[in-house]
């Protein structure tokens, strides 16, 4: 999954090197090739790495409850001391 994530990326930074480099030329051409790679970035590539990131991790553990916010205290006190 990484080679796929960095070789996805790579595709993401071509993209955007081409596309700066055709604007200096034809610039409607390099809008379109920025704005087709800002697209693949937004809607294939960082969907793809934040399922990679998030599996296997339990979402409760990141988000405030009455249980985090117990054990976030009882850690501060403790560290206090």
């Amino acid at each position: 999954m990484n080679k796929i994530l960095l070789f996805l990326f790579s595709v993401f930074i071509t993209g955007l090197i081409t596309g700066f480099y055709y604007k200096s030329t034809d610039e409607i051409l390099g809008n379109k090739i920025i704005g087709f790679s800002v697209v693949f970035f937004v809607f294939i590539f960082m969907p793809i790495f934040l399922y990679h990131r998030w599996k296997g991790k339990k979402l409760k553990d990141y988000t405030f409850s009455e249980e985090n916010l117990k054990k976030m205290k009882a850690k501060s006190s403790k560290s206090i001391k």
